[in-house]
């Protein structure tokens, strides 16, 4: 059997509210067209750090970034392992993704699996003029070719390791930690 128990606290709450200010000011500086900019949340936690960034980015430049919020239960390829009756969330894109530049959120970077996933679903709403990726954590062991493009904190794991992003939105607290598998 095996279980799982937390190694170590990678950010706190503060810390992740530093680092979303920086990447807040990285797409700034990144950014061709302002006007043309909009943000996708991967669904669970892509979500509220899209959003969150995009508060920052209209304090910052009094900027309303447009967020979406994007499902890809359907478009995994382990569809078959995740469940018989896989939930399926709604999508909700109120803006025409076509011509836009967009940017994918996500809390934990990977295999790359999830992402590719995303920009199928993506593409089923319109061919944006670009797709770029933002993550919280990028913790390597990538199986297809992905890369982010802003990285909140690159942190190297092993195999037995899971990154486990917690925000207040969903899960009542705020922090990054480090969980290892351990056999029992």
């Amino acid at each position: 059997m095996t279980s799982i128990r937390e190694k170590t606290q990678l950010m706190s709450a503060s810390e992740i509210d530093r680092t979303l200010v920086r990447l807040a000011h990285e797409v700034l500086e990144k950014a061709e067209d302002l006007q043309k900019l909009a943000f996708i949340g991967i669904r669970r936690r892509g979500v509220p750090l899209a959003q969150r960034i995009a508060q920052k980015i209209a304090a910052l430049e009094n900027l309303q970034v447009p967020v979406g919020i994007l499902d890809i239960n359907l478009y995994r390829d382990d569809l078959s392992t995740v469940g018989v009756q896989p939930v399926v969330n709604p999508t909700e894109i109120n803006f025409p993704v076509t011509g836009k530049d967009i940017i994918l959120f996500d809390d934990v970077l990977y295999t790359g699996r999830t992402i590719r996933a995303a920009l199928d679903a993506l593409f089923d709403h319109g061919r944006p003029a670009r797709v770029q990726l933002c993550v919280l954590i990028d913790r390597g062991h990538r199986e297809l070719p992905i890369e982010a493009r802003y990285v909140g904190r690159m942190v190297q794991t092993t195999q037995n390791e899971i990154i486990e992003v917690k925000f207040q939105e969903i899960d009542g607290m705020e922090k990054v930690i480090m969980v290892e598998k351990v056999r029992g």
